[in-house]
């Protein structure tokens, strides 16, 4: 017989770009959230593969993101009822209360086609700051509009580099899609963050979303400099998402993509599923070593 945790990871093996999970307010997403994209056409190939889940900034890393943003407007020209098969979330990092829903309203302007945004997010949310934010952030969607009101907003968000902020936040329900980060670098979510959250079914409905999911993956050259052999296995880049999703508590990712051939491949890896125990050991150990944190056995 299964334990939960198997039955959990055989679900997550079956993992796709088509699979949908469902958030506040109606909000049914793709367990793929892509963000900044190499090219504008990937918007389209993503979508067109399955995902329907859109991460843009309002301020912070703007450039960046121009791809994107002219991606989703070439996307959103098909018509055919594309805008409401898409969740489009966008963050914002300024803290200032009075600020909290004018970057958002300018993101709206320059995506024409756009006309609404779904999922309003705090970016890089701290421990008290939060708490204030949070509630501009709820008032993205007040009824009957207002000065703090932003077109369309049906779910909030926040990411997080603090993870007691994190946890509270995923413990209250206070979002209702959360981004951390946990990879195999910085694997400290697994004590301060997964072992504090209570049981899906003991606490509100929050989708975890992980971001800088590849951090700790170690390139061809850098793995030769380390003086590792061919009967070392050198885990590529797809890897280490499976690394993420092998914890139960991720509901999907945030990532970045630069082409095709890497859209691909994302979607090979969801389909082998999350790393073994050993495996994951194993990459934050050669993350360790490419980090000079510990010495080769």
């Amino acid at each position: 017989m299964k334990t939960a945790k198997g039955r959990e990871r055989a679900r997550r093996a079956r993992w796709s770009f088509g699979d949908r999970l469902a958030a506040a307010g109606g909000v049914r997403v793709s367990p793929v959230c892509l963000g900044w994209v190499g090219r504008a056409s990937l918007i389209s190939e993503a979508y067109d593969a399955g995902i329907n889940f859109f991460f843009l900034t309002a301020d912070m890393h703007w450039p960046l993101y121009e791809a994107a943003r002219r991606g989703l407007r070439d996307l959103l020209r098909r018509g055919g009822g594309v805008r409401d098969e898409i969740v489009v979330g966008v963050a914002s990092y300024v803290q200032q209360p009075e600020f909290c829903h004018v970057p958002f309203r300018e993101v709206v302007s320059a995506v024409p086609g756009l006309g609404s945004i779904d999922v309003t997010i705090a970016g890089g949310s701290y421990g008290g700051e939060f708490l204030v934010r949070l509630a501009q952030y709820k008032a993205h969607r007040l009824p009957g509009g207002g000065p703090h009101r932003v077109p369309g907003v049906r779910a909030t968000g926040a990411s997080f580099h603090d993870r007691a902020a994190a946890l509270l936040a995923l413990n209250h329900g206070l979002v209702d899609v959360a981004f951390a980060r946990y990879n195999a670098d910085h694997p400290g979510a697994d004590d301060d963050l997964f072992a504090g959250l209570l049981p899906r079914d003991a606490r509100p409905k929050s989708l975890l979303f992980n971001f800088n999911s590849t951090r700790g993956y170690v390139g061809e050259a850098r793995f030769r400099e380390l003086g590792l052999s061919a009967d070392h296995w050198h885990p590529a880049l797809p890897d280490y998402y499976r690394f993420a999703l092998r914890r139960p508590e991720i509901d999907g990712i945030l990532c970045g993509l630069r082409d095709g051939k890497e859209l691909d491949a994302l979607a090979a890896a969801l389909r082998a599923g999350p790393v073994s125990d050993d495996e994951a050991a194993y990459m934050r150990d050669l993350a360790a070593l490419s980090a000079g944190r510990r010495e080769l056995a």
